[in-house]
């Protein structure tokens, strides 16, 4: 067996002799608690939280779990390290790495008070983190997937963990794959350039497309419509870290500069797109 010896995901070291990514999970019971979230369909799946306490708190010895509907159960204990998981008649390896890695660890990390996160591409420019927010099909994989080609190194795909610090506001990487392309439960390609340290966030885009032959433009949000777009995309927004998401968003619309970044519906255009923001993200964000 291959001995990997420390990967990080989300800026947390993990050590293990298992191939990638089963990590340290072990094997487990599961567990049925008297509060739950259910977050309907997840690519088709039902999908739950549930704690033996309250959603206001993460209180000592808490125990909780996260569900997959007849696929996996993970479970653990306030302030533990440690993971369990319960795999149920569908599951599959392939499954249990995407769940945890995509899903499991960001709930994980909010509850345990390490991160908030926020629904967003990034990649490095210039050695400073630059953010790409857009809905779906709004064309944030397939921007960061052309910095990805160009040699930027990537910081996440799909969700960035977000945390301040000495009055400043760092970005915290994913995991090494990028899915440039609409397929469920799927981590997508290996990515070799791949960012493990936090970053100082520098500048976010906001994505909106435009007529295929419209300019590229810039516009500066502030005030309320930065702190809406923000709150908008922030993930897992639970009772528990409710008041604490709301701070760090205030401080991010404060912090950061915000731009919308008007984007032709062209991929024939995208070289000039990825130039633009090359240039902007190092000269123009405070003009």
């Amino acid at each position: 067996m291959i001995a990997f010896g420390h990967i990080i995901y989300y800026g947390s070291p993990f050590q293990t002799s298992l191939p990638f990514p089963s990590l340290f999970l072990e094997e487990g019971q599961t567990q049925v608690y008297d509060h739950h979230i259910n977050y309907g369909q997840n690519q088709n799946r039902g999908v739950s939280l549930s704690t033996d306490g309250t959603f206001l708190y993460n209180e000592s010895k808490q125990k909780w779990a996260f569900e997959i509907k007849d696929l996996i159960c993970f479970n653990w204990e306030e302030g533990s390290s440690t993971l369990y998981c319960t795999l149920q008649v569908n599951a599959s390896l392939d499954l249990l790495q995407y769940w945890f890695l995509h899903t499991l660890l960001p709930i994980y990390l909010t509850i345990e008070g390490k991160y908030d996160f926020i629904h967003a591409g990034s990649v490095e420019i210039n050695n400073q983190a630059v953010l790409f927010i857009a809905p779906s099909f709004g064309g944030k994989s397939t921007l960061t997937n052309y910095f990805i080609q160009e040699g930027h190194s990537m910081i996440s795909d799909d969700r960035v963990g977000i945390s301040y610090k000495a009055e400043n506001i760092y970005c915290t990487s994913s995991y090494p794959y990028h899915r440039p392309y609409r397929k469920m439960e799927d981590l997508g390609l290996e990515v070799k350039n791949f960012v493990t340290k936090e970053k100082k966030l520098h500048v976010i885009y906001v994505l909106e497309s435009v007529d295929a032959k419209d300019d590229i433009s810039f516009t500066r949000l502030q005030g309320i419509e930065s702190f809406k777009v923000l709150q908008y995309n922030f993930d897992f927004t639970l009772p528990l870290n409710k008041a604490r998401s709301f701070e760090l968003i205030a401080k991010i619309a404060v912090k950061t500069p915000i731009y919308k970044l008007c984007i032709p519906w062209n991929l024939d255009r995208l070289n000039e797109v990825y130039a633009k923001i090359c240039q902007h993200s190092t000269q123009g964000i405070y003009s």
